[in-house]
């Protein structure tokens, strides 16, 4: 086509009418006029290069659900401006042998089954942190992430103490089988609020597997970009993320709704189950 258009010029140029020129070219003479408009992909390219770099473990489908919260643009169009900034988010995956997994309780519904973790980072001095994430495995929901320098049973009950009086107690807990989380004060506690142990065997991280990938979370999307000066520092980082990936990071589990969003919508959901 491009070659047809091309001898149609050379024959305008030569002083045939256009009419004449596209007949003998064989070429509609609309054709030949056409004259093609691309996007102008110049403001999306910028916005997605600002969220790439404001969100550096985003992939393409995640920033594109958060471009289209402001208008309506088609996820293939992002995608190929994605690949054309080479924007891919480099990951390393490991062969794993597969395994037979036992069956474990799984959560039904907000509150149903709470896990809870520590993760280990440093300040800029070297000064190690003990965070403690406990998430809501129904909602994915991060409901805390408290950072100090030591850990005992009994920061984790005041922990819990706080949490229990903003939400309620969960039906159950799911810990691995730390010395805070077995701590005879702590079950003793747990006990007395009702409140069921669900401990993972020995070794086996996959049976805590939302609580290990939220905290992969935390590290990828937050330790990982940031040095740390001052515990203070780190924990105004960390609540600031924990509020960020409640109601604002889309989550690829929950078809991405935040959890706070996911939360809402299967409420909502169920009134109006009940009230039909």
């Amino acid at each position: 086509m491009t070659e047809q258009r091309e001898a149609v010029q050379f024959l305008v140029d030569g002083g045939l009418s256009v009419q004449r020129a596209c007949a003998l070219a064989q070429i509609h003479r609309s054709t030949f006029r056409y004259v093609a408009h691309p996007n102008d992909d110049t403001a999306l390219r910028s916005q997605i290069q600002a969220l790439a770099l404001q969100h550096p473990r985003y992939g393409y489908r995640r920033i594109s659900v958060l471009i289209n919260r402001a208008e309506k643009v088609n996820q293939k169009r992002i995608r190929r401006l994605w690949r054309l900034n080479r924007l891919q988010v480099r990951r390393v995956v490991r062969k794993r042998t597969r395994r037979a997994r036992p069956e474990r309780l799984q959560a039904a519904y907000p509150g149903h089954i709470w896990a809870y973790d520590f993760v280990e980072d440093a300040l800029a001095d070297g000064t190690p942190l003990r965070i403690l994430t406990v998430i809501d495995e129904f909602t994915r929901e991060g409901l805390a992430i408290d950072v100090a320098l030591t850990t005992s049973a009994e920061r984790v009950i005041g922990v819990l103490t706080a949490l229990f009086a903003q939400h309620g107690a969960p039906a159950h807990l799911r810990s691995d089988n730390g010395a805070e989380f077995v701590a005879i004060a702590l079950q003793s506690w747990l006990a007395q609020s009702e409140v069921q142990t669900l401990y993972i065997e020995p070794g086996k991280p996959w049976q805590n597997g939302k609580e290990e990938r939220f905290n992969g979370t935390v590290r990828d999307e937050c330790l990982n970009l940031h040095i740390f000066t001052s515990l203070a520092e780190a924990a105004v980082r960390l609540n600031a993320f924990r509020r960020h990936y409640n109601s604002e990071r889309p989550h690829s589990q929950l078809g991405y709704l935040t959890p706070v969003a996911f939360k809402v919508a299967w409420l909502e959901a169920q009134a109006k189950v009940q009230d039909s």
